[in-house]
């Protein structure tokens, strides 16, 4: 009879001491998760098992017992761990060996009840706990296990495995670095917890997560004072995007510092994603500081900035003029052509006269300004994003004004003309009623239809014209909110275990249960 002994890769150097795992008896296999050291009390290894049982539903034991000859003095247990089968009774009884010097392997099991004997063969099987752990590849329906008393299924193949691995995770939550009464090995403390500063770091995070924690459940408290919530404030904050990425930052670093533990592992996933983005993200913005900061390419940027500013104001001046003459050959109303087209003007000569009495300034608030990317990437492009508001702001204030006037003669001649056709719009009831007008009422009303009509190709033009320019602004700021969500949404974490690792991904998906 082949017995099938599957053994974990990480356990092929771990200390002597006692094999733990579980029997699959259709399979004729042993599946070995953990190897605990000595010293041990029998009693607190049966309640870790018990405890793993509990959590897991999978009735784990002690197989036998494993001996690594590293030292002299080890090769004198031989006699001591065949005595432990006395106190760990289990049929069959592994004894896995391997030699100090010439790195030989011995595996044979035997039977303590009746005269001792030794199994046919035993075909030793080795496995990466980690990857079958983390894959969860062929979970089975049920999971036999006649030690716990569960009701007996048949898993074919590697199933059976990959299940009682999965379902053994509770295990694997305390390392040979714990204080505990049992001392594990296995693929969590395969070298990672060895260095004394990832051993430190593993301490203090607890207490810095919380820490942070509580700094940025003050700075939410403060956010959200009544105070901020006043008109001016309140108005301020919505406009402003580099207001609402700050907002969306807070709300990251709370989810990454959080010390509430994920419950499912798409929530790991999400957090992990969230601290790369967040990482990238700031590595990036430093990257733009030091950029920014190089070869005095700031002063560079305020010297070029007014006679950008100059260019476009140029351009908005021969635009106007266009339009106060026959633009494209049309035929305007001149009077209103030439009154809408001196106020645009006026406004314009106003945004240059704003901007030339800023531009001493101009360098000191971009080099404060460019010290928001110490924030990330996002925050810095949040912030061009709002400075180009800024420097359009003439062109927003000529497609509200185009836009208001163009709204106002729409309303007026959609109501003259129900005037026309004997109704009315009631304001009570919000639907057209009939009216009867007399003639005064239709006479006015026809003088002010003609009026009003005549003088809409100007105002639409106009309208068209601003609306076109103001598009053109929406459409560099949509770019730039585009780049900041990809930026903010991107999963790097989950791109990266694809590329590199994606057995990792694949026990985060959530699996089927046959009907």
């Amino acid at each position: 009879m082949v017995l099938k002994a599957f053994f974990p890769t990480c356990c092929a150097s771990a200390d002597s001491g006692l094999l733990v795992g579980r029997w699959v008896p259709e399979q004729s296999s042993a599946v070995v998760l953990a190897v605990v050291h000595f010293p041990f009390i029998p009693i607190q290894v049966k309640e870790l098992l018990a405890q793993v049982h509990q959590a897991g539903h999978v009735g784990l034991a002690v197989l036998g017992t494993w001996c690594h000859r590293r030292q002299g003095a080890e090769e004198r247990l031989g006699p001591f761990l065949e005595g432990l089968g006395a106190i760990f009774s289990h049929e069959p009884w592994l004894q896995l060996c391997r030699e100090r010097t010439s790195g030989l392997w011995s595996c044979k099991a035997t039977c303590q009840q009746g005269p001792a004997r030794v199994k046919d063969q035993v075909m030793l099987v080795f496995y990466d706990q980690r990857q079958v752990l983390l894959s969860q590849l062929h979970p089975p329906a049920a999971l036999p296990d006649r030690q716990a008393g569960d009701a007996a299924a048949s898993a074919e193949g590697l199933a059976a495995v990959f299940d009682t691995v999965a379902r053994s995770e509770a295990l694997f939550r305390s390392d040979r670095f714990d204080e505990g009464p049992v001392r594990l090995s296995h693929w969590q403390s395969e070298g990672v917890e060895a260095s004394i500063l990832a051993e430190l770091a593993k301490r203090a995070s607890g207490p810095v997560c919380r820490l942070l924690a509580c700094l940025l459940s003050l700075i939410s408290a403060a956010s959200a004072c009544r105070v901020f919530k006043l008109r001016p404030l309140s108005f301020i904050w919505s406009k402003l995007a580099v207001c609402g990425q700050l907002g969306h930052r807070l709300e990251q670093l709370e989810l990454v510092f959080s010390t509430q533990k994920a419950e499912k592992p798409a929530q790991l996933m999400r957090k992990a994603n969230v601290l790369v983005s967040v990482l990238l993200d700031v590595a990036l913005g430093l990257a733009l500081l030091s950029w920014l900061h190089g070869k005095d390419r700031i002063g560079q940027l305020a010297e070029a900035l007014v006679p950008v500013a100059d260019h476009v104001a140029e351009a908005l001046r021969h635009l106007l003029q266009w339009l106060m003459g026959a633009p494209a050959g049309l035929k305007m109303n001149r009077a209103l052509d030439q009154v809408l087209g001196r106020f645009f003007l006026y406004h314009l000569h106003l945004w240059i006269s704003y901007v030339h009495l800023l531009s001493p300034f101009i360098e000191h608030i971009l080099w404060h300004v460019g010290l928001s990317a110490c924030l990330g990437l996002t925050v810095a492009l949040s912030t061009l994003s709002d400075i180009i508001a800024l420097l359009t702001f003439h062109i927003y204030c000529f497609y509200v004004y185009g836009a208001r006037l163009y709204c106002l003669k729409i309303c007026g001649l959609s109501s003259l003309w129900r005037l026309f056709r004997g109704k009315k719009w009631n304001v009570l009831r919000q639907r057209v009623d009939s009216c009867s007008y007399d003639l005064d009422q239709l006479f006015i009303g026809t003088l002010l239809f003609t009026v009003l009509l005549f003088l809409l190709p100007t105002t639409a033009l106009y309208y068209l014209v601003f609306t076109l320019l103001r598009l053109l602004v929406v459409a560099m700021q949509g770019l730039i909110h585009l780049l900041v969500d990809l930026v903010n949404s991107l999963p790097l974490y989950s791109l990266g275990l694809r590329l590199c690792r994606p057995y990792r991904l694949a026990g985060t998906l959530p699996s089927s249960q046959p009907a």
